[in-house]
């Protein structure tokens, strides 16, 4: 229980990676808050929901607190940081997780022929990681150690979805740069963490109903293997000199001796998709 005492933030945690870290987190002690929109689920929406990530984190070992709103709106985000601060007086770990998808995300390319809600990816994907992080801040400079993960991809430097993806993840990665040149003097570190392919609740779904999708889903990372990349890289007694690079997690993987949790070594898709760039 390396985490117990400590108290994280997970962003866009009711499925997918968000979930998957603060399951992670949670099952090592920690008191986790995990916020997101979906408080039910149904009428063909892809399963979890907020509360059941909090549950879940309950049961693993952890403290599961659910917060159920829009990252959207500034107010909301600033109610939530108040209501820590009243709460636990400090924050340890604020992972940046949170964005928007529409149905036609997976549309084929140029992206004019999608919807123009796709733009809202900046407003939330990478806006709100500037907001939380900016209302966090106060209460992250009263942990002894404290990590901000912004979780970004190799879609900073690759064609990936279309380029409010691209530009989301790209600002991710220097804002990061930016964030820990204000927060060295302060001990707190900030990284990007690049995922591979993940085995999401969505990417399940659509690659099962396709002939290979039981081995292609098979190969993915899990949602929990981005959560003990964010434990690794807390428990690094050096992790401010990584502070505001990029890390892939199938390289930090390699680098802390550690597997998937089924046991895969996931590999780094750094060859085929990119590099980091560097500021």
């Amino acid at each position: 229980m390396k985490l117990t005492g400590k108290v994280v933030v997970v962003t866009g945690a009711s499925r997918g990676i968000g979930k998957g870290i603060a399951l992670v987190l949670g099952a090592q002690g920690a008191t986790v808050y995990v916020t997101g929109r979906t408080v039910a689920t149904g009428n063909g929406r892809v399963s979890g929901t907020v509360h059941e990530t909090a549950r879940a984190i309950t049961e693993a070992g952890g403290v599961g607190i659910a917060v159920a709103f829009d990252h959207a709106d500034d107010d909301q985000v600033k109610t939530l940081f108040e209501r820590i601060a009243s709460e636990q007086g400090h924050v340890d770990i604020l992972v940046n997780n949170a964005t928007t998808l529409v149905p036609d995300v997976l549309n084929p390319p140029p992206f004019w022929s999608k919807s123009l809600e796709l733009a809202n990816q900046i407003s939330v994907g990478l806006r709100s990681a500037y907001v939380s992080t900016y209302y966090a801040a106060r209460l992250l400079l009263k942990s002894q150690k404290a990590l901000v993960v912004n979780i970004s991809y190799y879609g900073a430097v690759s064609y990936h979805l279309d380029p409010a993806y691209g530009a989301t993840k790209a600002g991710l990665d220097k804002m990061t740069w930016d964030m820990a040149q204000d927060f060295k003097a302060y001990n707190v570190a900030v990284v990007s963490v690049w995922p591979g392919s993940t085995s999401t609740e969505r990417s399940i779904s659509i690659l099962s109903q396709t002939p290979e999708g039981k081995e292609r889903i098979a190969s993915l990372e899990t949602p929990q293997f981005t959560g003990r990349v964010i434990a690794s890289l807390y428990g690094d007694p050096d992790v401010m000199m990584k502070s505001g690079q990029v890390v892939i997690g199938a390289e930090a993987a390699i680098e802390y001796g550690f597997t998937d949790i089924n046991g895969n070594q996931p590999l780094s898709l750094r060859q085929k998709l990119g590099s980091p760039r560097s500021y």
